[in-house]
């Protein structure tokens, strides 16, 4: 069984916040800034500007569109930059067919450590970070991605961090996000809490204490006396959805953050108990923050 490095860091000396100017990703600007805060971080704020939504109906205008385009995004990024007010910031207006490619070179360039973004839940054509875009983002960006999703009330308090709730299957791409879960609880001297959930296949109940005995004791390795907790992890293992026993576990614990791993290239969905209706599940449902890793 994998332990998490007791020296292990996460570093966010630069961090990207990802905004359409929405409701929603108004609300996670709060998150990105408290977290820059913390960590002294530079935050990159991007707007992705898509032909396709703005000049494809009528490109003979495309001259004209453009510019006007830019301009009313160039002044709502001066709003935001206001809300930087002092730490270190910079606006950055792109074109992009897509957003994925966009905010990777982005990623890349700037050395971004992590990006926080915000979703909803529409469809259709105004459908944009939720969706096909936001898992494209969370599951192939090479950093971790941090969503506020629509179940985050604008009320909560985006300083406050006082539990962490890690979630694993003990996979190997699950464990990837152990080190950031680790290292965020012991920032803030959080709670953390280390939850794996057995799917309820079996109504046998020697089988379940059997293999619940199994899962404690695997839990309780994967985070070594060494990580300089706080206090000593929570171990909690539930017996049913995955999704369903996340949301319930976050709401029972208080979570601040949710911590999950997710799968990298092809695959779909988070890593831990696969699936992308859980991975979309637990970001449109979590009242707090998801931080997602890619394993």
């Amino acid at each position: 069984m994998r332990c998490v490095e007791a020296a292990s860091e996460i570093k966010l000396d630069n961090i990207l916040y990802l905004t359409d100017f929405s409701e929603p990703a108004d609300a996670a600007l709060p998150f990105a800034t408290a977290l820059a805060r913390e960590y002294g971080s530079k935050v990159y704020a991007l707007h992705v500007l898509r032909p396709d939504v703005y000049t494809c109906m009528a490109p003979e205008f495309s001259n004209v569109v453009t510019p006007g385009l830019e301009q009313a995004a160039e002044a709502k990024m001066r709003q935001i930059e206001s809300r930087l007010n002092g730490l270190p910031h910079e606006s950055i207006i792109e074109w992009g067919a897509d957003v994925f490619p966009t905010l990777q070179r982005v990623v890349r360039k700037n050395d971004i450590d992590l990006v926080v973004l915000g979703t909803h839940g529409r469809r259709g054509v105004q459908k944009f970070f939720l969706g096909s875009v936001a898992e494209e983002i969370w599951r192939r960006a090479s950093v971790p991605v941090l969503t506020i999703g629509p179940g985050v009330s604008r009320a909560r308090n985006s300083e406050r961090l006082h539990c962490v709730l890690f979630v694993t299957d003990f996979t190997a791409e699950s464990l990837a996000a152990l080190p950031h879960a680790v290292s965020m609880a012991r920032e803030y001297r959080a709670h953390l809490v280390l939850l794996h959930v057995i799917r309820q296949f079996n109504k046998n109940e020697i089988w379940n204490e059997l293999t619940s005995a199994d899962a404690i004791y695997h839990l309780s390795q994967i985070v070594p006396p060494e990580a300089r907790l706080w206090n000593r992890p929570e171990l909690v293992i539930k017996h049913g959805e995955p999704a369903k026993d996340i949301i319930d576990t976050a709401a029972r614990c208080d979570a601040d953050l949710i911590v999950l791993g997710v799968c990298g290239g092809d695959h779909s969905g988070i890593a831990t108990h696969v699936g992308r209706t859980t991975a979309h599940e637990v970001v449109l449902n979590a009242t707090c923050p998801v931080l997602t890793v890619r394993g």
